[in-house]
């Protein structure tokens, strides 16, 4: 080793942002395993390499003492005043003990070294660029399928898409591009491991900030997202200024806005519903597109009953439960669905619903025409549904 090798590592502290300290430091450790091992050297040893020349020097390492047991580890006060008057018991003497031929193997150790340091540095300014950005979306393209995960290419390492984060409707192809959501970033051994989803809300969260301007600018927040991936999700959007309309906004020109991110989820369904402080007026719109004659709450309970007309009963509660489901994702209540003639059979005093608190007819928020189609028959029956716990 000499100057030109230090050279080298200053140029690799500019380029890759490692420290010539630690990398000297590493190669001294790994020069005196090297020495170790390869010279069957029982001693205590140390190697220092000159920071400015280059040149290393291994050292053995004996401790003063009074009596001698092991002479590898050991100096009489006696002998070690021969080499220095002013050694004193307890004091460390050092003689130097570099082989002749310690050279090539010193070379291969540094190199060696300095290769694994460039490869942990490389990793760890991954793993920062990427744990930083937990909860963001990343665009990259398919590099390849094995065991049913998906491998992710994003440059200079690759991220996983896995089973259970895939949409259930879509098939990925090599060289499909994407955007996920980095759920987690994890240091491992092998180097950062970035997991992504296609599923989580965040992801559609994240799509409506990039698409819409006033979310960026805190104009219009998204209060709740409910979703099941690949069908159909609610957002709840409000608005402290009185002339924006939030769900304008999110639904953007002639619908545009809204329709860039059902393009990018392949056509799951989205309604956009308005917030609203009165839990039986917000607890209507999360049941858009069905139409709501009253609601009736109990706030200590987050119960809410849920009056719609007969023919609106199957729509309110969705093919599967999934209209009334997502509702009661969004709004975070319990909610019993039940059509006007159950309500007058069960309840005959409120046969004119004016004892009830009145709900929106035309609940506000974005519908799409087709909904009805999405929607098959569902029995004539009320039906309670409460936020999933996870």
């Amino acid at each position: 080793m000499n100057s030109e090798f230090l050279e080298a590592l200053k140029d690799l502290e500019k380029e890759k942002g490692i420290s010539v300290d630690v990398l000297l430091e590493a190669i001294e450790a790994a020069l005196l395993s090297a020495y170790k091992r390869n010279f069957g050297s029982l001693q205590n040893a140390r190697v220092h390499i000159d920071r400015t020349t280059g040149d290393f020097k291994v050292y053995s390492q004996r401790t003063v003492v009074e009596e001698v047991q092991d002479d590898r580890l050991e100096i009489s006060l006696e002998e070690a005043r021969k080499l220095d008057p002013r050694y004193n018991l307890g004091d460390m003497v050092e003689n130097e003990v570099t082989p002749r031929d310690f050279g090539r193997i010193a070379a291969q150790t540094a190199k060696q070294v300095v290769v694994q340091r460039i490869r942990e540095a490389e990793r760890n300014i991954i793993y920062e660029e990427f744990s930083n950005r937990e909860g963001d979306i990343l665009t990259g393209v398919v590099q390849r399928i094995e065991n049913k995960n998906v491998y992710i290419e994003l440059g200079k390492t690759e991220a996983i898409l896995t089973p259970s984060e895939q949409m259930p409707n879509e098939e990925y192809r090599q060289g499909d591009r994407l955007k996920t959501y980095i759920v987690e970033v994890r240091k491992t051994t092998k180097g950062p491991q970035i997991l992504v989803s296609r599923t989580h809300p965040g992801l559609l969260k994240r799509l409506f900030e990039m698409e819409v301007p006033e979310l960026q600018d805190g104009v219009v927040e998204l209060k709740s997202i409910a979703r099941e991936a690949g069908y159909r999700s609610k957002i709840a959007v409000y608005s402290k200024d009185e002339n924006v309309d939030p769900v304008g906004a999110c639904v953007g020109p002639k619908g545009m806005r809204v329709q860039n991110i059902v393009n990018e989820l392949n056509g799951e369904k989205i309604d956009i519903v308005k917030w609203n402080q009165d839990p039986s007026k917000y607890v209507a719109s999360s049941l858009s597109p069905a139409k709501v004659v009253a609601v009736e709450v109990w706030e200590d309970e987050k119960v809410a009953r849920v009056i719609v007309p007969d023919y609106q009963l199957s729509l309110a509660i969705g093919k599967e439960g999934q209209n009334a489901r997502l509702a009661a994702k969004l709004t975070g209540w319990k909610i019993d669905i039940k059509s006007e003639s159950q309500m007058a059979e069960l309840y005959p005093e409120y046969n004119n619903m004016e004892d009830m608190e009145d709900g929106p007819n035309s609940p506000e928020g974005y519908l799409e025409e087709d909904y009805l189609d999405d929607y098959g028959q569902y029995p004539a029956e009320g039906a309670v549904f409460e936020e999933d716990e996870k």
